[in-house]
């Protein structure tokens, strides 16, 4: 049962962008280029903001920008809408800022809203995005005069202003051959190369004022090493996601530290549905036999992350109290009580050795020795592990086909704020992303009530019963929550690390030569 209380948000008179990245000092009109690597880079020349994930490149370049914002504490506020109202379960108003205007200079109305959100729905469109329809529900969309948007869900949604801090729901204009991607922010979208390059140029006419920077360069590194060493050849100013165990010797050569936890975590997806872990002791047993705060001092050098009892990160008011595990000789008696035998130091089960295959991918400097050190805490206890680095789509398709039984990755945990999108996303019975398998009626039903329920004391009770439920089944395995452990320039200002990891840009960032 839903709970309706008063929602209304509203933007002070001089609210900035920026609010979400802290205070901005004024600055002149943009001067110098800046060129960050990154381990991700655009898809095609046009990536539409839209599609897939690809707005969260162009949200963090500064061009897009979504109606509602996250700030530094995770709080929701109006960024482009000056209020958002609930009037009813089902039903929500955002009055849109006065005097927005897009890239080209046209005006930001109720309509262009509707127009920009309405193809994401639209099988064959640029802009389809099966996986933000579904969260935001819609039942429709209207215009109440110039600069309101009525939006009906099909359902009540208590996580819909927060999905509306989504990268990929940006508010563009019609797209042209000088601005193919129209939008609304301080940088203007201006050219990207497939898989290497996203370059954007200062809008001079931005709201608040034109950006310090003429320019910023967003280049692809997938690895992280080849990303230290452009930082130290000069070729690049700043990496996102620098190596944890270079980080203490790069600031001994004069560079910036910048390091803040996220809620990003570092966990085991499981394949539940055949093999070991299909039982929930081993299940168990395996998570009790990794030492978290080992990874976090080997594989982090201590500055990376901190261990995870529970998906949400102790920064968030949604993490339930659920300190992590690690009792080797506990995790033995479970495999015992689960059937196994052990046999000359290792663990037999079904008269064959259990052994668990682990698979993962390298884009991230921590993911290979995580996994390996896990290997090494299960061989302790006389279980069997193999590694394999590959492909996050392959190691997925490994999981599901039953030919690997963990899949080590990382994921932000509540990139919108909100608690529901992570479980729902990862764990909940049918969705897209759970490819092991796991299925749990009590969770699904949690989830479910969590979305409808408004009151925050009751959502709050819910979701840490999801959380317990994670927990006791071991639906998956925790291991760090992650800090952004980035690297600039000595001269670079303005920038912070977000714990959504969704914003770098805005008009205070600059580099002094």
């Amino acid at each position: 049962m839903s709970r309706l209380a008063p929602f209304v948000y509203t933007a002070p008179a001089a609210l900035a962008a920026v609010v979400a990245l802290g205070p901005v000092s004024p600055v002149s009109a943009g001067e110098g280029s800046v060129t960050i690597a990154y381990h991700s880079g655009p898809a095609s020349e046009v990536p539409d903001p839209r599609a897939r994930q690809y707005g969260w490149l162009s949200n963090q370049a500064g061009v897009t920008e979504t109606l509602m914002g996250l700030d530094s504490d995770l709080q929701l506020y109006p960024r482009l809408a000056k209020n958002i109202e609930r009037t009813d379960p089902t039903t929500w108003r955002v009055t849109l800022r006065d005097n927005l205007t897009f890239h080209d200079g046209g005006p930001v109305t109720a309509q262009s809203v509707i127009d920009s959100l309405l193809p994401m729905a639209q099988e064959g469109h640029a802009a389809h995005n099966p996986r933000l329809v579904r969260l935001m529900d819609l039942a429709g969309m209207e215009a109440d005069g110039a600069l309101t948007v009525v939006f009906r869900t099909n359902s009540p949604n208590a996580a819909f202003p927060w999905t509306l801090t989504e990268p990929g729901v940006a508010v563009l204009g019609p797209a042209s051959e000088a601005f193919p991607i129209n939008a609304t922010g301080p940088f203007v979208f201006r050219e990207a190369v497939p898989d290497q390059l996203y370059r954007v140029e200062a809008y001079p006419n931005y709201r608040d004022g034109p950006p310090a920077l003429a320019e910023v360069r967003v280049v692809k590194t997938g690895d992280p090493a080849a990303a230290a060493l452009a930082f130290e050849a000069g070729e690049v100013d700043l990496v996102i996601n620098y190596p944890e165990t270079d980080y203490d010797r790069v600031l001994g050569t004069g560079a910036q530290g910048f390091a803040a936890p996220t809620t990003r975590l570092f966990f085991y997806g499981l394949n539940v549905t055949n093999g070991p872990l299909e039982n929930r002791l081993i299940r168990r047993a395996v998570s009790l036999a990794i030492d978290r705060q080992g990874i976090v001092e080997a594989a982090l050098s201590g500055v990376g992350g901190v261990p995870a009892g529970t998906v949400f990160p102790a920064m968030m008011a949604w993490a339930a109290d659920i300190a992590p595990s690690y009792d080797p000789n506990r995790a033995e008696r479970l495999l015992a009580e689960a059937g196994a035998v052990k046999e000359g130091g290792r663990w037999m089960l079904d008269g064959a050795p259990l052994e668990i295959d682990i698979v993962t991918y390298s884009s991230r400097a921590a993911l290979p020795p995580t996994a390996e050190l896990t290997q090494a805490y299960l061989q302790a206890i006389g279980v069997a592990a193999t590694v394999s680095i590959g492909e996050f789509g392959a190691n997925n398709d490994a999981i599901a086909s039953g030919a690997a039984d963990m899949h080590l990755q990382a994921w932000g945990t509540a990139p919108q704020g909100d608690p529901s999108y992570f479980p729902e996303t990862i764990i909940g019975t049918g969705s897209g992303s759970n490819v092991g398998g796991y299925s749990n009626p009590e969770l699904d039903a949690l989830l479910a009530e969590g979305r409808q329920t408004f009151d925050e004391t009751a959502r709050r009770a819910i979701y840490e019963r999801v959380q317990a439920i994670i927990a006791e089944d071991t639906a998956l395995i925790p291991v760090f929550h992650a800090s952004q452990v980035s690297v600039g320039r000595a001269g670079l200002t303005g920038f912070a690390v977000h714990p959504a990891e969704t914003y770098w840009m805005h008009i205070g960032v600059a580099l002094a030569e």
